[in-house]
């Protein structure tokens, strides 16, 4: 069993939070929490595939160009290559799932 009290965790951005619920060779799960107005680079990974899910607040995704709003229990496919970005343009903190196969961390080109 894991939960964020035991998990790794790590600090990335503007005072946002990560941590390794699950991390191996080929799979990656990681909560992550978003403070609002908080946004994370414009990005693309070479390998990774992801998707993430959010647990609550409201995440503005923008992939390619196009600009999703995903609420509670809302999720999104990040197909390898795709030009990414999350942002907490909201007033309240983001939590979320993303879940990367193979693991993203290093494998990141910044836009």
């Amino acid at each position: 069993m894991i939960d964020t009290a035991q998990a790794e965790r790590y600090s990335w951005g503007e005072q946002c939070d990560g941590w390794h619920l699950l991390r191996s060779a080929d799979l990656s799960v990681i909560q992550e929490r978003m403070p609002p107005g908080t946004q994370e680079v414009r990005h693309s990974h070479d390998r990774a595939h992801q998707f993430f899910y959010v647990l609550s607040g409201e995440a503005t995704i923008e992939s390619n160009g196009i600009v999703e709003i995903l609420k509670p229990f809302q999720g999104i496919d990040i197909p390898a290559g795709l030009p990414h970005q999350v942002c907490n343009r909201s007033a309240a903190d983001l939590e979320f799932i993303v879940v990367s196969a193979p693991p993203s961390h290093g494998d990141r080109t910044l836009l």
